[in-house]
């Protein structure tokens, strides 16, 4: 991957993060590496986890940001969290997959959050 892409991609993953946290939303950690697989943003608000997959795109020629998520990213974030719980969460959690699609068109950037992107049963 280029420089450019990785700067734009932590971008993404920034804008992300501010729009969480003033949806009061906390952060737990940044870039949770499992092997070579990583969960971008890990957050709870609430008893909640939520384990967030966040796509930036410099537009829509290729569809939305959030649809870039198929069934073999699912599969490594499922991975990945799994490995996260084992060592980081307790038994009163909660635990959902989100993804932030960000947009970023000229000067104007988009933000679409869905929450629980997809179901997998994850229980400690």
């Amino acid at each position: 991957m280029t420089t450019e892409r990785l700067a734009f991609g932590e971008l993404g993953e920034r804008v992300a993060e501010r729009w969480l946290r003033r949806q009061g939303w906390r952060v737990l950690m940044r870039r949770f590496r499992s092997g070579h697989r990583d969960i971008d943003l890990v957050m709870e608000r609430d008893g909640m986890v939520t384990f967030v997959e966040v796509k930036a795109r410099r537009g829509s020629e290729f569809g939305e940001p959030v649809e870039a998520v198929g069934w073999r990213k699912q599969r490594e974030l499922t991975r990945s969290a799994l490995v996260w719980i084992d060592r980081h969460g307790r038994s009163y959690e909660s635990y959902r997959f989100d993804v932030v699609g960000v947009l970023v068109e000229q000067e104007r950037v988009r933000i679409r959050h869905v929450e629980n992107a997809f179901e997998v049963r994850v229980s400690r």
